[in-house]
């Protein structure tokens, strides 16, 4: 005997799956467009400032320099304007692209991330474990306090007396 409403209930599961998927990467697409323009901005200013540097050390005698700092800035510039203009469609795509023709420079990107983020955990683990440390060190348990001793009572009280000085008489 079988339920002859199983399949419209697995298709609407599967539709609102979909759904929910396809709200997923609206939201991922969004913050991608977000991200990628501001951090494109920030790039742009970062070039200003290059050829502010090339300027300056033009202005010092230093060809070189400048020559380095200004090809940097164009660099710069140049990836700027890509972040703020590209939408996030292209900038997958761009970043799909290159992970295919350079897969080795991905992976090794991969592993750099990764042992960042592992260093990162391992030092943010032994201040988590030091304050909860402390924390518990802190803490007063209501069973193991005691009030502190009393003093006795028949402890003898001592008057201060008149200094005595050796080898006089009084």
């Amino acid at each position: 005997m079988t339920d002859s409403s199983s399949p419209p209930a697995t298709a609407q599961v599967q539709e609102k799956a979909e759904e929910t998927a396809q709200k997923a990467q609206g939201m991922v697409r969004e913050q991608i467009d977000e991200r990628s323009t501001k951090a494109g901005e920030q790039v742009s200013s970062t070039a200003s400032d290059l050829k502010s540097v090339g300027e300056e050390l033009r202005k010092q005698g230093k060809d070189t320099p400048a020559k380095l700092a200004d090809n940097a800035a164009e660099r710069t510039e140049r990836l700027g304007s890509y972040l703020a203009e590209a939408d996030s469609d292209r900038i997958l795509s761009d970043i799909e692209d290159f992970g295919r023709r350079q897969p080795w420079v991905v992976l090794a990107g991969g592993l750099a991330l990764g042992l960042v983020g592992a260093r990162f955990l391992k030092a943010s683990s032994g201040d988590r474990y030091r304050s909860q440390s402390q924390l518990r060190q802190t803490r007063v348990m209501p069973s193991t306090t005691q009030p502190p001793p009393a003093p006795p009572e028949s402890a003898a009280v001592v008057e201060p007396t008149t200094p005595v000085t050796v080898g006089a008489t009084p």
